[in-house]
C-alpha cells in the first residue's frame, strides 16, 4: 500500500511539473496571431525574479527599462507561472482597466487568495465583486457624511504630533503607520489605541502584512504560514467584536442609541464602520469580517506609505514646503483656537491636493495590478491570447517623459493645469475596481499635514 501511495504521488508530481513546463513552452508555438515581442526567460519561473527585483519607486527599474527599450511598451514574458503580457502603454492600460469583467478579469496569484480569503473584495470577481463594491461605496459615503469622522482623524493626528515633543529623533515611517492604524481601527471597529484588542489586532496584522509579500510557502514557520494563521486570529477577534455589538443592540432600548461601552468611550457613539456594516443584510458573516480586513489593509499600509513618501519629497522641495505652510496657516487663521477642521476647510487645501497627487504619481504606492484575458483580444497590431495574464504597469505611465514634462522630478505645480482624472494618472486603479476609499486616504494625509507643517520644521 505504501508503495502504491508513493507511486501515485510521484506520478502526480511529475504530471504537475510537466503541466507547468507545457504551460511555459506552448505559447512559443502558438498560431493565435502576432503576439507582442518579448522573451519567456527560464522554465517555470520565467522572468519573475527579475521583474520583482527591488528598485526606487520613483523609477521604473532596470527590468522594465531594459524590456521597453528592446521590445517596446507592450511585451510578452512569463511571470508568476503564467505567460504574460506586460503593458507600460497608457492606452492599453486604460483599455484594460475600463473593461473589467468584459474582456479582462482580476487575477491575483493563488497564494494571495490564501491570505486574503476568497470573499475579499480585492480578489473577488464578477457579480460578487460588484455587490461587495456597492456596499463599500455606500459605507464610505455614509462615513464621510459624519462629523465624527473628520474630528477623529484630526484628534489622532494631534496626539501623534504631541508625542514627538522632547524626542531627539523621530522615525517617520513608524509614526505614519501608527497614525494610519489608529485612525482605521477607530473608524472601522471603534477601538482606541489603549484597548487590549487594538494591540492584539496590530500584532497579528503586522504578521499578516509580512506574509502577504513573502515567498508563498505554506510550511510551518514561514512568514506565509504565519500570515495565514494571523488572518484566522484577526477574523476570530473581529467576530468576537461583532457578537459583542449584537448583544449591545439586543439589550438597547430601541431608541437608536446603542449602549456599547467601547463605542461610547471611543467617541463613535455607535456610528463607526462596523456599526453600519452590521445593518447590511446582503452580506454574509464571512464577508463582513473580510470587509474589515480589507479596510485595515487599505487604510493602514498604503496610506502610511503615501505619507512617508510625501514627507520625503516635500523635504527635498523648499518651495513646496513654503507654499504648504502658507496655505495651512491661512486656513488656521480663519478658525478658532481649538476649532476642528471641516469639509469646507479640506476643500480649500488646493495646493495640498496637488502635493498629494504628485506624491502618488512620483512615488507610486501601487506599481501594477494583476489581470487575465477572458478571450482573445486584438489591440493595435498584436493579440493578447485568452487565458494569458496581463499586467498594466501604472508606474510606467506615471513616469513616462512623453506624457509628463520633467516626469522624474517632484513638481506639484504641474497639477494646477493638468487634469487629475486623466488616462495618464491612475494611482488608485480604474474602472469598476478603482479604490473606493481613495478620498478618505487623502483626507487623512491632508489633516496630518495641516498640523505637521505648522508645528515642525
Amino acid at each position: 500500500m505504501a508503495g502504491c501511495f508513493w507511486l501515485v504521488t510521484s506520478i502526480g508530481f511529475v504530471g504537475f511539473i510537466l503541466g507547468l513546463i507545457l504551460n511555459h513552452f506552448l505559447p512559443l508555438f502558438s498560431n493565435l496571431g502576432p503576439l507582442p515581442k518579448g522573451s519567456f526567460g527560464w522554465p517555470l519561473l520565467g522572468e519573475t525574479l527579475s521583474f520583482l527585483k527591488p528598485h526606487p519607486s520613483n523609477s521604473v527599474g532596470a527590468y522594465l527599462h531594459d524590456h521597453c527599450s528592446r521590445y517596446g511598451k507592450v511585451f510578452k514574458t512569463h511571470l508568476f507561472f503564467s505567460p504574460t503580457v506586460v503593458s507600460c502603454d497608457q492606452e492599453l492600460n486604460y483599455f484594460i482597466l475600463q473593461n473589467e469583467d468584459k474582456l479582462f478579469q482580476c487575477s491575483y496569484p493563488k497564494p494571495i487568495h490564501g491570505i486574503l480569503g476568497e470573499v475579499s473584495m480585492l480578489v473577488a470577481v464578477g457579480d460578487t465583486h460588484r455587490r461587495l463594491r456597492n456596499v463599500a461605496l455606500s459605507l464610505v459615503a455614509t462615513i464621510k457624511s459624519k462629523p465624527e469622522f473628520l474630528g477623529d482623524i484630526e484628534r489622532i493626528a494631534v496626539e501623534i504630533l504631541d508625542s514627538w515633543k522632547g524626542r531627539q529623533q523621530v522615525m517617520f515611517c513608524a509614526e505614519a503607520r501608527k497614525f494610519t492604524f489608529n485612525v482605521i481601527v477607530k473608524q472601522v471597529l471603534g477601538l482606541t489605541p489603549e484597548e487590549p484588542q487594538t494591540t492584539k489586532i496590530l500584532e497579528d496584522f503586522l504578521t499578516f502584512m509580512k506574509g502577504l509579500i513573502s515567498l508563498p510557502l505554506n510550511v510551518p514557520g514561514t512568514p506565509y504560514a504565519r500570515a495565514v494563521k494571523a488572518r484566522r486570529r484577526i477574523s476570530s477577534t473581529v467576530k468576537a467584536i461583532i457578537e459583542e455589538r449584537r448583544r449591545s443592540r439586543r439589550s438597547s432600548d430601541g431608541g437608536g442609541k446603542y449602549p456599547n461601552k467601547r463605542s461610547t468611550r471611543s467617541g463613535t457613539n455607535g456610528h463607526d464602520f462596523l456599526e453600519i456594516l452590521l445593518g447590511v443584510e446582503s452580506l454574509s458573516e464571512d464577508e463582513k469580517v473580510s470587509f474589515v480586513l480589507d479596510s485595515l489593509l487599505g487604510g493602514y499600509e498604503t496610506t502610511s506609505v503615501l505619507m512617508a513618501m510625501l514627507i520625503h519629497f516635500v523635504g527635498q522641495s523648499p518651495a513646496a514646503l513654503a507654499q504648504l505652510k502658507l496655505e495651512h496657516r491661512t486656513i488656521r487663521s480663519m478658525k478658532g483656537e481649538d476649532e476642528l477642521l471641516n469639509w469646507e476647510d479640506y476643500k480649500k487645501m488646493d495646493f495640498t491636493q496637488n502635493v498629494i497627487t504628485e506624491a502618488l504619481r512620483y512615488g507610486n504606492v501601487v506599481k501594477f495590478v494583476h489581470r487575465k484575458a477572458l478571450k482573445d483580444i486584438k489591440f493595435r497590431d498584436y493579440l493578447i491570447p485568452c487565458g494569458w495574464k496581463v499586467l498594466p504597469v501604472l508606474s510606467a505611465v506615471h513616469l513616462d517623459p512623453s506624457l509628463h514634462s520633467d516626469a522624474l522630478q517632484f513638481h506639484p505645480w504641474r497639477w494646477e493645469t493638468q487634469d487629475q482624472t486623466c488616462k495618464k494618472f491612475t494611482p488608485f486603479g480604474g474602472g469598476s475596481r478603482c479604490c473606493p476609499g481613495s478620498e478618505l486616504a487623502k483626507v487623512e494625509v491632508a489633516f496630518f499635514l495641516h498640523h505637521l507643517v505648522q508645528k515642525f520644521r
